[in-house]
């Protein structure tokens, strides 16, 4: 049975499970929940599998955790040859079909993390939900026997320790950060280098001789590198601002004005805040300007302030691109990130300029069509960008991607989007009014009253008080006068929504009061908030793509940004191919699985990455006993919710699972506001049947109905954390639908809940998994997710996910925890504190899952593999380092001479 512990979590959880239980049987990809972890890749699958944490965990507000096991498939090939093509669906009459499943939509999508965005990925194959490891790996699988030293935990000979390991060993380990052995069986990794700005990665051992070649494109465009003598400049702007785009406008009319006098004909790249990078040094090496610029926004009196810049720029260091060339031809081993830095900055001067940068995208509504999202939003088209070292040489990563932005409506207009009616039909209530100020606050408006006069306002607030009744003084004398009669006598303009509130501008002192009838708002604001699922839905909608039509695109977007024709680039003498660069690449042999042996068939070989679980049966089925079912949906009558927990049932009979035909209780009827008392009470009364006769509840099966909101990671928060329930939500349209192949997906995953696995891996069975089968390995997955933009205040999520059956490496249990806000490094990876009774106490994450694996294998592990996810570059080896260190401290804590750091 899946261990059940209680957690203090709560937040939204993973929707995806709610919206479509498919992921089951069928392509290979993971057949679990979207709220578990997806699972490292295994040895010989497809392509497409990424190791990392839970995905989407629930939210904590008090730092619990939550466990449970979780089970492993193959991955799904995506290649076709050429470009790599999306797989066809699987026929009709197929059982069950398993996709790879993804996160649900937190408004990014895609191999970076830049709040709000949404790409396919980046940085790869031209493949269908192809995604880029965050992390070099420290053992690659090859043809030949591993021979070498592991890079975590080498053997030792006490028995006496959970490890084999001593603790001086994995502190040499660690400090050197090294892989011994041959290249053609092991990878080396050199010691981290002192400077944050350089890198030093991995060497791959050779490449594979698996499966059939193949070329495949990659969205990746080679540059040469240029033959300048780069200068970087430290720069000071005071009075100093937190915005780029002012200290971008301060530079530029620095630019303009003294380019050809003082800076000596160069055209510098600046990366809006402190650096300033030229081809070839300044006629100074320090000098002082100043720059007067007028705000774009007008301030209390109307009037556009004019400021007073001082700006110095004084020489700082020349950005040596010779370390750059050295590595890019594998004659040094660190990669130059200052070096890089500069080129990255050179080539964002221009789409800077032209377009609206976010994080590492730029964003236009000339690059795409607009797509409208709802509730006064819409999608615009953009591209990420990023010069990057490759094994090939120096290239250009370009992929397509979305954000959300706030239409360029009439505020009027606007409003009537966001509360979904005839704003003219009633009054606004005090809920509207709420929902209208949260929405326009911070919202950049231009009005319209004063013909080609646009003066742009950023909206503080709303009045208390409607337009008729909002007085203020016009003259010395203290004449009042409302702003309905004013904007009548000096503007001729007639307020038709006189109840309504005005919008309020300028600060809280001298505050301007506009009607919302005369204000329009500003193009090109991105909107930063979390959206809501239907946005998410549209959103998703336009992002996803077919290879070939997002190739189509970035060939697009590259001929339209006209690297060639590029000002920064041809003064630093940077070139850029126009072709998509072409990639060797092998289609992998699938792996063939195992099923239970009363089945049919025993064992399966995936076709193009598609298989079913006809005439099949589950490894190990899992038991569920006593059960139940509450419905939330209105649509659900009795008689069908009792029909369709039915026919579930005996789907997962079907597929091997002891699951018991009539429930503890029949379904309940409930309303969704009222889910909390409908899931306790329900727990209470199956307990109070079940308690007596010495057993519990195993699962509760849910009804929701299919636009549900925020109810099902209520339901989930609550089963999960409150009650310690395993539960399986489905949505209202598959009750009426009830086919085999629904209720086949439904039932690999509810097998997987209680404790059971669908299927091994044969290659796991006969011990033939490099770098896994020939010793206890434990397998560990990371990651964090973080709260939604706007959300400032809800702690960042940790999660760590292990393997806990080796050899056959498929079932995981996984824990979660809260920590501070947006942090990336997971804190209760290993812990110390000090205990009234016990002294000195170690704990954490990493600690718990090896004890798991030793209760649950009879083993020590022996050797460690770390999958972590969602690590930037710019905290790439800070995560590395400050993470090994935990696992040492961990793994150290459980031997016999074990002293305390």
């Amino acid at each position: 049975m899946v261990r059940k512990r209680r957690t203090e979590t709560s937040g939204a959880a993973d929707k995806s499970e709610s919206q479509e239980p498919s992921g089951s049987a069928g392509r290979g990809g993971s057949q679990h929940p979207v709220e578990r972890a997806s699972m490292p890749q295994q040895h010989g699958g497809g392509g497409g599998g990424r190791g990392q944490g839970l995905a989407n965990p629930q939210q904590s507000q008090q730092g619990g955790r939550g466990s449970g096991f979780y089970q492993s498939h193959g991955s799904r090939p995506q290649h076709q040859g050429g470009v790599a093509r999306h797989q066809a669906g699987p026929p009709a009459e197929y059982q069950g079909r398993g996709g790879p499943q993804t996160r649900a939509p937190q408004q990014h999508f895609g191999g970076h993390r830049g709040g709000g965005s949404m790409t396919s990925g980046h940085g790869g194959a031209l493949a269908a939900g192809a995604s880029r490891p965050a992390l070099p790996e420290l053992h690659q699988a090859t043809e030949v026997p591993y021979q070498a030293t592991e890079p975590s935990l080498p053997e030792a000979s006490s028995s006496s320790q959970l490890l084999d390991v001593s603790a001086a060993q994995v502190a040499q380990q660690f400090e050197h950060l090294a892989v011994q052995g041959q290249a053609s069986s092991s990878q080396a990794i050199q010691p981290a280098a002192s400077s944050s700005k350089s890198m030093r990665f991995p060497l791959r051992p050779g490449k594979g001789s698996f499966g059939v070649k193949c070329v495949v494109k990659a969205n990746h465009f080679f540059a040469e590198l240029p033959d300048k003598d780069l200068h970087q400049y430290d720069v000071s702007i005071t009075p100093e601002v937190t915005s780029r785009g002012v200290n971008r406008a301060v530079m530029g009319e620095l630019v303009r004005l003294h380019r050809e006098s003082h800076l000596g004909g160069r055209l510098p790249a600046y990366d809006g805040r402190k650096s300033l990078y030229t081809a070839g040094p300044l006629p100074f090496t320090s000098r002082n300007f100043e720059i007067n610029l007028y705000d774009e926004e007008d301030g209390p009196g109307g009037q556009r302030r004019e400021r007073l810049f001082k700006v110095v720029i004084k020489f700082a260091a020349r950005a040596d691109l010779h370390h750059l060339e050295l590595f890019l031809s594998g004659r040094q081993a660190d990669a130059p990130q200052d070096a890089l830095q500069v080129l990255d900055i050179v080539l964002r001067e221009l789409p800077t300029a032209r377009y609206v940068p976010v994080g590492r995208s730029f964003y236009s509504p000339d690059l795409g069509r607009r797509h409208p999202l709802g509730e006064g939003l819409e999608s615009w088209r953009g591209f990420y960008q990023s010069i990057r070292p490759t094994q090939m040489g120096l290239s250009l990563n370009i992929d397509m991607s979305s954000t959300a932005f706030i239409e360029p409506l009439p505020v009027i207009d606007f409003v009537a989007q966001l509360l979904n009616r005839d704003v003219s039909a009633r009054p606004l209530s005090d809920a509207d009014r709420v929902k209208i100020k949260k929405a326009l606050r911070g919202v950049k408006v231009e009005v319209t009253h004063r013909g080609n006069m646009r003066r742009k306002y950023r909206i503080g607030g709303l009045t208390s008080q409607a337009a008729r009744e909002l007085m203020f003084p016009v003259d010395d004398r203290g004449t009042m006068k409302s702003v309905v009669q004013y904007f009548q006598e000096t503007y001729g303009f007639n307020i038709q929504h006189t109840t309504w509130p005005c919008l309020q501008v300028g600060n809280q002192q001298r505050p301007n009061y506009l009607p919302m009838e005369v204000c329009k708002i500003v193009e090109g604001q991105r909107y930063s908030k979390r959206l809501n699922e239907k946005q998410i839905t549209a959103l998703l909608r336009v992002t996803c793509q077919r290879p070939d039509q997002r190739e189509r695109d970035i060939i697009q977007t590259v001929e339209q940004n006209a690297y060639h024709d590029d000002p920064y680039a041809q003064e630093f003498g940077i070139r850029i191919d126009e072709r998509l660069a072409s990639v060797e690449a092998r289609i992998l042999p699938p792996p063939w699985l195992k099923y239970h042996d009363t089945g049919r068939e025993k064992d399966c070989l995936p076709r193009v990455g598609q298989w079913n679980m006809m005439n099949k049966k589950m490894i190990n089925g899992g038991r569920v006993s006593n059960w139940t079912c509450i419905n939330f949906s209105r649509a659900v009558h009795d008689n069908a919710a009792r029909d369709f927990c039915q026919q579930l049932a005996v789907m997962c009979q079907v597929s091997g699972m002891e699951f018991a035909l009539q429930p503890v209780l029949p379904p309940l009827g409930a309303r969704p506001e009222q889910v909390e008392r409908a899931l306790k009470a329900r727990f209470q009364d199956a307990t109070s049947i079940l308690t007596p006769q010495g057993k519990e509840l195993d699962l509760l099966i849910v009804i929701l109905p299919d636009n549900n909101g925020s109810l099902y990671g209520d339901l989930k928060r609550i089963c999960e954390t409150d009650l310690g329930l395993v539960s399986q939500c489905c949505l209202t349209k598959h009750v009426f639908r009830m086919n085999k192949q629904y209720l086949a997906n439904v039932a690999l995953k509810i097998n997987v809940k209680v404790g059971g696995r669908n299927t091994v891996l044969m290659d796991a069975l006969t011990r033939r998994i490099p770098l896994v089968s020939d010793r206890p390995t434990i397998i560990f997955g990371a990651d964090v997710t973080h709260p939604h933009p706007g959300e400032d205040s809800s702690p960042s999520i940790a999660a760590v996910v292990a393997s806990q059956d080796w050899p056959e490496i498929t079932k995981y249990a996984g824990l979660v925890s809260a920590q501070a806000h947006r942090q990336e490094l997971i804190q209760d990876l290993y812990k110390v504190w000090q205990d009234p009774q016990r002294g000195t106490v170690a704990g954490g994450m990493i600690r718990e899952l090896l004890i798991s694996f030793k209760k649950a294998t009879g083993q020590k592990p022996q050797r460690i593999i770390f999958y972590r996810d969602g690590v930037s570059e710019g905290q790439f080896y800070q995560v590395l380092l400050y993470e090994l260190d935990a696992i040492r401290k961990a793994c150290a804590s459980l031997e016999s001479n074990y002293q305390p750091p």
